[in-house]
């Protein structure tokens, strides 16, 4: 328990000493509405030497002796005329604490934790274009991050103009703390920071953190034209024999991703677990899948060859890794490699392997609901109404539509071991 010492000038001013040898100096005095007896922390203990008086001395300051009499002297006589300071002091306390969990970094953390890490399966991104990053369970701040820049910013101080600014600068600069995939603005990029700022205010509008959403006065950037690119039946020969030109396992992650039609993300982190015991069947988890969905994935013979030569690092759950820890990244690199053995192939994105294989499936006389199937979409036959009572599997449908676009590839490339 902490000792309080009387002061021999000042009737009730007190010098508290705390067990840990921490001094303040503290008043006890009467509230003039009821007359209850109340204490006020005035401020910490000076050791500057009491001639050396305090010019000026206030409620929370670092006081000498002189500056905490002086002090005591002026707030006992407001009290006497009635002014409640050990309530004027609670005002304040709770203010000074609103006001910091009303910073931005402390606000983009709650929002990440309290919303969307329950309510957004992809809230990682989220995280990382208000400056947020999770590491080992708890969110840290991104080294350069929104959230550093505005670690210590009120967020009413956040109006349109400043948004304006930050989502213009993302535009043509990239989101800051983060790697810049290229040098030319970009939409999609303004698009989400404009999102995820908007998210996060309307979260903190209904917790009544803020009186307004500064992004609703905003336009939203435009969402990006839908792209129509397909690979064809030529592409899709040159593109399977350049895999031969790039380094493992990405040669064999690129060929899953022509003969499975799933997402790149999807492919690159495939994990051991995921895959039955005879390779027939992958199953990719309602997390890891764009729509939230199981997708279950019937490998046909020849991706089973392909996973089952690809070399696995010890103790690595990821079917595809140099590192033994986590999954294949630097896409970029390898896209420039297969686009230096694909002459003649114009412009194209790994994405559209996804939308060559659609198109191919459907040029093979495949019927619409079995592709959407193998694509893990809930549009077009399997969307609305008809998708809610739609539940067939049609899993043999599936397998046979996957066995019949690899036997495909296999006439276009000519004949392959499970190499390649």
């Amino acid at each position: 328990m902490p000792r309080e010492v009387a002061d021999s000038s000042v009737p009730g001013l007190y010098l508290v000493i705390y067990p840990s040898g921490k001094k303040s100096w503290a008043l006890r005095f009467r509230r003039p509405a009821d007359r209850r007896t109340s204490k006020l922390v005035l401020g910490s203990v000076s050791t500057v030497a009491d001639d050396r008086r305090d010019p000026d001395p206030v409620v929370g300051g670092h006081l000498t002796l002189a500056g905490a009499r002086r002090l005591a002297a002026l707030l006992k006589h407001e009290i006497a005329t009635g002014r409640d300071v050990a309530a004027e002091a609670q005002a304040k306390k709770r203010s000074v604490a609103l006001l910091a969990e009303n910073t931005f970094s402390v606000a983009a953390a709650d929002f990440i934790t309290q919303h969307a890490k329950k309510k957004t399966r992809r809230w990682q991104e989220q995280a990382k274009l208000l400056g947020l990053r999770e590491v080992d369970g708890k969110l840290e701040l991104i080294e350069r991050g929104l959230a550093a820049r505005w670690q210590d910013k009120p967020l009413g101080e956040i109006d349109a103009d400043l948004a304006f600014r930050l989502i213009e600068e993302v535009r043509h600069k990239g989101v800051m703390g983060l790697k810049r995939n290229n040098d030319e603005p970009s939409e999609p990029r303004a698009r989400a920071m404009h999102s995820a700022l908007s998210k996060m205010f309307n979260w903190a509008l209904e917790k009544r953190r803020v009186g307004q959403n500064p992004l609703d006065a905003l336009k939203r950037p435009s969402a990006p034209k839908a792209r129509d690119r397909v690979l064809d039946d030529r592409e899709i020969t040159k593109l399977w024999r350049a895999t031969g030109q790039v380094s493992k396992p990405f040669d064999a992650a690129v060929k899953l991703l022509l003969l499975t039609g799933c997402r790149l993300n999807e492919v690159a982190q495939m994990e051991v677990g995921e895959l039955s015991d005879d390779l027939s069947m992958w199953t990719i988890p309602s997390e890891r899948t764009k729509n939230g969905r199981v997708h279950q994935v019937p490998l046909s013979l020849l991706a089973r060859a392909i996973i089952a030569k690809t070399e696995r690092l010890d103790g690595c759950k990821f079917v595809f890794s140099t590192t033994g820890t986590t999954p294949i990244s630097g896409w970029s690199k390898t896209k420039a490699r297969l686009d230096a053995r694909m002459e003649g192939v114009a412009s194209w994105r790994i994405h559209d392997i996804r939308r060559g294989v659609a198109t191919g499936m459907a040029e093979l006389g495949i019927a619409p609901h079995v592709i959407e199937l193998v694509l893990n979409h809930v549009s077009g036959a399997r969307g609305g109404v008809a998708g809610i009572y739609n539940r067939a599997v049609q899993m043999a449908e599936r397998r046979a539509a996957l066995e019949a676009w690899a036997k495909h590839i296999e006439g276009l490339v000519g004949h392959v071991s499970s190499a390649g």
